[in-house]
């Protein structure tokens, strides 16, 4: 059965699901969302997907939401070549690796990073249409940590948590990185692919100096960015208008995350 992704060209979410489709060989048929213009939120794929996030696979007449999810479910459906660890506690460790997204290092931290670069001033220009965009966030933790980084911007203290999280993170996968070649073990896994957009956002940023404190996770990046898969599933989908936005914003509000950075 035809494989199908609704996903956006520059979702984190999005990003680590292509890499695994992209390290399976695996042959997909693209559903490109518009996240600026709400297409997430219409009430056609909010059936498919109640969050009203994105990535959503469509497998024949399966529908697998979650980009942690899916990703699981990609290795059981198409085993070769296998991205989880074979023991299991390899897998127990790769699990404890991809649980911390769901537990706020991406909505309460990477998403926050980049609204309160970047992405706020899209909500800004839009006036009324960008506040009806944030009232139709299903999650209202999340809307209103939306709502204070847009109004606020660095000065939201939801963005120096941001900031803070984000560090303890690179700082984790650093210790990790000593004692083994990638984050669960000596072999590229699901936990791998699905860190990757994490740096690929500072990068995207130009705020890579958040990796400064943790050269074993930087290397790791050079190492991942090495992979035939980036090309393709990163690459490839990288959306020029934005990169300029997101490349200036993090410019220019450098100075500012390093005094956040010295604060800690």
């Amino acid at each position: 059965m035809a494989l199908a992704l609704y996903h956006n060209d520059m979702s984190s979410c999005a990003q680590k699901v292509r890499l695994m489709l992209a390290e399976k060989g695996l042959e997909w048929e693209s559903r490109h969302l518009d996240l600026r213009a709400g297409e997430h939120q219409t009430d056609w794929y909010i059936k498919l997907n109640p969050r009203a996030v994105v990535p959503t696979l469509i497998d024949g007449d399966t529908v697998v939401p979650e980009s942690n999810v899916i990703n699981e479910y990609l290795d059981e459906r198409f085993p070769d070549p296998p991205l989880k660890p074979a023991d299991p506690f390899g897998r127990a460790r790769m699990r404890l690796w991809t649980k911390q997204l769901d537990e706020g290092v991406h909505d309460a931290g990477i998403a926050v990073l980049s609204f309160g670069l970047a992405f706020r001033h899209q909500y800004l220009t839009r006036g009324e249409a960008g506040k009806e965009m944030l009232e139709s966030i299903p999650d209202p933790a999340k809307r209103e940590r939306r709502r204070d980084v847009i109004e606020k911007g660095l000065d939201s203290p939801f963005f120096k948590t941001a900031v803070a999280r984000l560090l303890t993170l690179y700082s984790d996968m650093d210790k990790a990185l000593a004692g083994h070649s990638w984050l669960a073990g000596d072999n590229y896994s699901i936990a791998d692919a699905a860190f990757t957009p994490y740096i690929v956002r500072l990068e995207h940023l130009d705020v890579m100096g958040l990796l400064d404190p943790t050269p074993r996770t930087a290397e790791w990046y050079r190492r991942i960015k090495a992979r035939p898969s980036f090309q393709t599933a990163i690459v490839r989908w990288e959306n020029a208008g934005y990169l300029e936005l997101m490349k200036r914003q993090g410019r220019e509000n450098w100075p500012k995350i390093k005094e956040i950075m010295s604060a800690r």
